[in-house]
Protein backbone atom coordinates (compact mmCIF):
# COMPACT_ATOMS: atom_id res chain seq x y z
CA UNK A 1 0.00 0.00 0.00
CA UNK A 2 1.22 3.30 -1.15
CA UNK A 3 2.22 6.07 1.64
CA UNK A 4 1.34 9.47 1.06
CA UNK A 5 4.95 10.28 1.13
CA UNK A 6 5.24 7.58 -1.73
CA UNK A 7 2.11 9.11 -3.87
CA UNK A 8 3.73 12.56 -3.75
CA UNK A 9 7.58 10.87 -4.95
CA UNK A 10 5.88 9.56 -7.90
CA UNK A 11 3.90 12.80 -8.91
CA UNK A 12 7.56 13.97 -8.66
CA UNK A 13 9.11 11.56 -10.72
CA UNK A 14 5.85 11.42 -13.47
CA UNK A 15 6.49 15.19 -13.92
CA UNK A 16 10.82 14.44 -14.90
CA UNK A 17 11.76 16.69 -11.51
CA UNK A 18 13.20 16.11 -8.36
CA UNK A 19 10.77 17.43 -5.25
CA UNK A 20 10.62 18.49 -1.49
CA UNK A 21 7.68 19.30 0.11
CA UNK A 22 6.52 19.96 3.72
CA UNK A 23 3.19 20.20 5.27
CA UNK A 24 1.53 20.98 8.37
CA UNK A 25 -1.33 22.47 10.33
CA UNK A 26 -1.53 25.79 11.41
CA UNK A 27 -2.03 24.69 15.09
CA UNK A 28 -0.33 23.31 18.16
CA UNK A 29 -0.18 19.36 16.72
CA UNK A 30 3.01 17.77 15.39
CA UNK A 31 1.72 16.36 12.62
CA UNK A 32 3.37 16.54 9.10
CA UNK A 33 4.09 15.70 5.83
CA UNK A 34 7.73 15.52 4.70
CA UNK A 35 9.13 14.45 1.40
CA UNK A 36 13.20 15.20 2.26
CA UNK A 37 11.44 17.98 3.80
CA UNK A 38 14.31 18.84 6.19
CA UNK A 39 16.56 19.21 2.91
CA UNK A 40 18.04 22.34 1.65
CA UNK A 41 16.88 23.89 -1.24
CA UNK A 42 17.25 27.11 -3.47
CA UNK A 43 14.89 30.00 -2.33
CA UNK A 44 14.74 31.76 -5.81
CA UNK A 45 11.89 34.47 -5.08
CA UNK A 46 10.75 32.52 -1.88
CA UNK A 47 13.53 34.68 -0.36
CA UNK A 48 10.68 37.66 -0.37
CA UNK A 49 8.77 36.32 2.65
CA UNK A 50 11.22 36.39 5.37
CA UNK A 51 12.25 39.63 3.63
CA UNK A 52 8.64 40.85 3.90
CA UNK A 53 8.17 39.78 7.32
CA UNK A 54 11.08 41.40 8.35
CA UNK A 55 9.83 44.88 6.53
CA UNK A 56 6.81 44.23 8.65
CA UNK A 57 8.66 43.68 12.19
CA UNK A 58 10.59 47.05 11.34
CA UNK A 59 6.91 48.37 11.39
CA UNK A 60 5.76 46.92 15.07
CA UNK A 61 9.01 48.35 16.17
CA UNK A 62 8.71 51.79 14.96
CA UNK A 63 11.57 51.68 12.58
CA UNK A 64 9.82 51.41 9.57
CA UNK A 65 7.31 54.29 8.56
CA UNK A 66 5.68 51.92 5.92
CA UNK A 67 3.61 55.41 4.52
CA UNK A 68 6.79 56.94 4.02
CA UNK A 69 6.73 57.81 -0.18
CA UNK A 70 10.03 56.45 -2.06
CA UNK A 71 10.88 57.23 -5.82
CA UNK A 72 12.64 54.62 -8.17
CA UNK A 73 14.06 55.35 -10.91
CA UNK A 74 13.92 53.04 -14.14
CA UNK A 75 17.36 53.16 -14.11
CA UNK A 76 17.51 51.64 -10.92
CA UNK A 77 15.17 48.66 -11.37
CA UNK A 78 16.50 45.38 -10.88
CA UNK A 79 15.51 43.59 -14.32
CA UNK A 80 12.06 41.52 -13.88
CA UNK A 81 8.83 40.94 -16.25
CA UNK A 82 6.17 41.97 -13.35
CA UNK A 83 5.42 45.10 -11.53
CA UNK A 84 7.52 48.65 -11.56
CA UNK A 85 10.51 46.43 -13.66
CA UNK A 86 8.76 47.31 -16.95
CA UNK A 87 7.38 50.97 -16.20
CA UNK A 88 9.34 53.38 -18.23
CA UNK A 89 8.87 56.59 -15.72
CA UNK A 90 10.03 57.14 -12.29
CA UNK A 91 7.60 55.73 -9.70
CA UNK A 92 6.82 56.91 -6.65
CA UNK A 93 4.94 54.33 -3.85
CA UNK A 94 4.76 54.23 -0.09
CA UNK A 95 7.33 51.74 1.28
CA UNK A 96 4.36 49.11 2.21
CA UNK A 97 3.00 49.43 -1.59
CA UNK A 98 6.79 48.64 -2.58
CA UNK A 99 6.08 45.47 -0.03
CA UNK A 100 3.23 44.56 -1.49
CA UNK A 101 4.22 44.65 -5.15
CA UNK A 102 6.89 42.88 -4.46
CA UNK A 103 5.05 40.19 -2.79
CA UNK A 104 1.62 39.46 -4.98
CA UNK A 105 3.42 39.84 -8.50
CA UNK A 106 7.26 39.03 -7.33
CA UNK A 107 8.29 42.73 -7.88
CA UNK A 108 12.07 42.14 -8.05
CA UNK A 109 12.65 46.13 -7.96
CA UNK A 110 10.45 46.77 -5.38
CA UNK A 111 12.21 43.68 -3.39
CA UNK A 112 15.88 45.17 -3.81
CA UNK A 113 14.37 48.62 -3.07
CA UNK A 114 13.16 47.64 0.18
CA UNK A 115 16.08 44.98 1.06
CA UNK A 116 17.75 48.42 0.48
CA UNK A 117 15.91 49.77 2.49
CA UNK A 118 15.75 47.98 5.69
CA UNK A 119 19.02 45.81 5.48
CA UNK A 120 20.28 42.17 5.56
CA UNK A 121 20.73 42.36 9.42
CA UNK A 122 16.70 42.43 9.98
CA UNK A 123 16.23 39.63 8.04
CA UNK A 124 18.98 37.54 9.39
CA UNK A 125 17.62 38.77 12.62
CA UNK A 126 13.96 37.65 12.06
CA UNK A 127 15.53 34.43 10.75
CA UNK A 128 17.52 33.68 13.96
CA UNK A 129 14.48 34.82 15.86
CA UNK A 130 12.18 32.02 14.87
CA UNK A 131 15.03 29.48 14.71
CA UNK A 132 15.35 29.30 11.13
CA UNK A 133 19.23 28.41 11.42
CA UNK A 134 18.84 26.35 7.75
CA UNK A 135 17.47 29.36 6.03
CA UNK A 136 19.57 32.25 4.51
CA UNK A 137 19.44 35.11 2.74
CA UNK A 138 22.67 36.33 0.77
CA UNK A 139 21.44 39.29 -1.03
CA UNK A 140 18.50 40.76 -3.34
CA UNK A 141 17.58 39.59 -7.01
CA UNK A 142 20.09 41.96 -8.20
CA UNK A 143 23.05 39.96 -6.59
CA UNK A 144 21.92 37.20 -7.78
CA UNK A 145 21.75 38.34 -11.33
CA UNK A 146 24.89 39.43 -11.73
CA UNK A 147 26.07 36.04 -10.45
CA UNK A 148 24.35 34.46 -12.90
CA UNK A 149 26.03 36.81 -15.81
CA UNK A 150 28.84 35.78 -14.21
CA UNK A 151 28.84 32.01 -14.38
CA UNK A 152 26.70 31.69 -17.76
CA UNK A 153 29.82 33.85 -19.20
CA UNK A 154 27.27 36.31 -20.91
CA UNK A 155 26.75 39.99 -20.84
CA UNK A 156 23.71 40.92 -19.56
CA UNK A 157 20.57 39.21 -17.88
CA UNK A 158 18.71 38.57 -20.83
CA UNK A 159 21.58 36.60 -22.34
CA UNK A 160 22.05 34.84 -19.00
CA UNK A 161 18.85 33.20 -19.03
CA UNK A 162 18.46 32.54 -22.73
CA UNK A 163 21.45 30.49 -21.89
CA UNK A 164 20.10 28.64 -18.70
CA UNK A 165 17.33 27.57 -21.26
CA UNK A 166 19.04 26.08 -23.79
CA UNK A 167 18.05 21.76 -23.31
CA UNK A 168 21.87 21.10 -24.79
CA UNK A 169 23.99 22.87 -22.25
CA UNK A 170 24.12 21.42 -18.60
CA UNK A 171 24.64 24.32 -16.89
CA UNK A 172 26.24 24.66 -13.11
CA UNK A 173 25.40 27.75 -12.04
CA UNK A 174 25.46 28.83 -8.18
CA UNK A 175 21.83 29.76 -8.34
CA UNK A 176 20.67 26.23 -8.63
CA UNK A 177 22.98 25.31 -5.46
CA UNK A 178 21.90 26.04 -2.34
CA UNK A 179 25.30 26.28 -0.89
CA UNK A 180 26.21 29.50 -3.15
CA UNK A 181 22.51 31.52 -3.00
CA UNK A 182 19.78 32.25 -0.52
CA UNK A 183 18.75 28.73 0.64
CA UNK A 184 16.26 27.21 2.89
CA UNK A 185 14.16 24.00 4.22
CA UNK A 186 10.65 23.16 3.13
CA UNK A 187 10.10 22.30 6.78
CA UNK A 188 11.59 25.88 7.83
CA UNK A 189 9.55 27.53 5.15
CA UNK A 190 6.58 25.97 6.70
CA UNK A 191 7.55 26.76 10.75
CA UNK A 192 7.84 30.80 9.59
CA UNK A 193 4.03 30.40 8.01
CA UNK A 194 2.54 28.71 10.77
CA UNK A 195 4.34 31.49 12.80
CA UNK A 196 2.80 33.69 10.54
CA UNK A 197 -0.68 32.42 10.91
CA UNK A 198 -0.99 31.76 14.39
CA UNK A 199 0.54 35.36 15.40
CA UNK A 200 3.64 34.50 17.10
CA UNK A 201 6.20 36.64 14.75
CA UNK A 202 4.07 40.00 14.51
CA UNK A 203 1.70 42.30 15.67
CA UNK A 204 -2.15 41.81 14.87
CA UNK A 205 -2.27 44.61 12.86
CA UNK A 206 1.05 43.58 10.72
CA UNK A 207 0.04 39.62 10.84
CA UNK A 208 -3.22 40.47 9.26
CA UNK A 209 -2.00 42.52 6.78
CA UNK A 210 0.56 39.51 5.83
CA UNK A 211 -2.51 37.20 5.30
CA UNK A 212 -4.33 40.14 2.97
CA UNK A 213 -1.13 40.41 0.75
CA UNK A 214 -0.40 36.85 0.52
CA UNK A 215 -3.70 36.07 -0.25
CA UNK A 216 -3.73 38.52 -3.68
CA UNK A 217 -1.08 36.75 -5.23
CA UNK A 218 -2.27 36.50 -8.69
CA UNK A 219 -0.59 33.27 -10.08
CA UNK A 220 -3.21 30.41 -9.81
CA UNK A 221 -0.86 28.03 -11.67
CA UNK A 222 0.70 25.72 -9.22
CA UNK A 223 -0.65 25.47 -5.43
CA UNK A 224 -3.92 27.43 -5.71
CA UNK A 225 -5.16 25.40 -8.85
CA UNK A 226 -5.26 22.41 -6.59
CA UNK A 227 -7.86 24.25 -4.50
CA UNK A 228 -10.42 25.72 -7.23
CA UNK A 229 -13.54 25.41 -4.75
CA UNK A 230 -15.62 28.67 -3.55
CA UNK A 231 -14.57 30.00 -0.27
CA UNK A 232 -11.12 27.90 -0.32
CA UNK A 233 -8.03 30.76 0.07
CA UNK A 234 -4.56 29.88 -0.49
CA UNK A 235 -2.19 32.83 0.58
CA UNK A 236 1.27 31.84 -1.43
CA UNK A 237 4.29 33.11 -2.66
CA UNK A 238 6.05 31.54 -5.43
CA UNK A 239 9.66 31.10 -7.01
CA UNK A 240 11.45 30.63 -9.76
CA UNK A 241 14.39 30.66 -11.76
CA UNK A 242 15.63 28.43 -14.82
CA UNK A 243 15.25 24.70 -13.97
CA UNK A 244 13.77 26.17 -10.12
CA UNK A 245 10.41 25.96 -9.78
CA UNK A 246 8.71 26.69 -5.83
CA UNK A 247 5.88 27.91 -3.73
CA UNK A 248 5.12 28.20 -0.27
CA UNK A 249 1.61 28.20 0.99
CA UNK A 250 -1.40 28.17 3.67
CA UNK A 251 -4.68 26.64 2.43
CA UNK A 252 -7.18 27.84 3.98
CA UNK A 253 -11.08 25.75 4.25
CA UNK A 254 -14.23 27.35 5.85
CA UNK A 255 -13.92 25.76 9.41
CA UNK A 256 -11.05 23.93 9.48
CA UNK A 257 -7.44 24.75 10.47
CA UNK A 258 -5.35 26.44 8.04
CA UNK A 259 -2.75 24.16 6.73
CA UNK A 260 0.71 25.06 5.43
CA UNK A 261 2.40 23.56 2.55
CA UNK A 262 5.97 23.91 1.21
CA UNK A 263 6.76 22.66 -2.52
CA UNK A 264 10.30 23.14 -4.11
CA UNK A 265 10.94 21.21 -7.54
CA UNK A 266 14.21 21.07 -10.16
CA UNK A 267 13.24 20.05 -13.32
CA UNK A 268 15.33 18.07 -15.56
CA UNK A 269 14.34 19.73 -18.28
CA UNK A 270 15.60 23.92 -18.79
CA UNK A 271 12.75 24.58 -20.79
CA UNK A 272 11.11 28.05 -19.27
CA UNK A 273 7.78 27.31 -19.42
CA UNK A 274 6.84 24.01 -17.99
CA UNK A 275 3.59 23.34 -17.00
CA UNK A 276 3.82 19.51 -15.87
CA UNK A 277 6.15 20.42 -13.49
CA UNK A 278 3.37 23.74 -12.09
CA UNK A 279 0.91 20.92 -12.14
CA UNK A 280 2.76 18.81 -10.22
CA UNK A 281 3.18 21.50 -7.57
CA UNK A 282 -0.33 21.88 -7.11
CA UNK A 283 -1.04 17.70 -6.87
CA UNK A 284 1.63 17.05 -4.21
CA UNK A 285 -0.08 20.19 -2.29
CA UNK A 286 -3.31 18.92 -2.63
CA UNK A 287 -1.87 15.48 -1.68
CA UNK A 288 -0.19 16.46 1.17
CA UNK A 289 -3.21 19.20 2.36
CA UNK A 290 -6.21 16.48 2.13
CA UNK A 291 -4.37 14.11 4.98
CA UNK A 292 -3.48 17.01 7.30
CA UNK A 293 -7.06 18.67 6.90
CA UNK A 294 -8.73 18.54 10.52
CA UNK A 295 -11.81 21.11 11.62
CA UNK A 296 -11.65 23.56 14.33
CA UNK A 297 -13.29 22.42 17.59
CA UNK A 298 -16.15 25.18 17.38
CA UNK A 299 -17.13 24.62 13.93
Amino acid sequence: MNTVEDRIRAVFADAGCSGWLHARRCDDSTGEISVDGHSRVVSASIYKLPLFVAFCRGVDAGRIDPAARLTVLPSDCTPGPTGIAVLRDPVTMSRRDLATSMMTVSDNAAADVLLGEIGLGAVEELLADVGLTETRVVGGTADQYRTLVRDTDTHSTAEAFAALADNDEAWSVSAYDPSYTSATTPQEMTRLLRAIWTGAVLSPEQTDFVRSVMRKQPWSHRIASAFPHRGVSVAGKTGTIGVIRNEVAVVEFPGEYPVAVAVFTRAARADPVLPVVDAAIAEVARIAVTELRRPLPDA
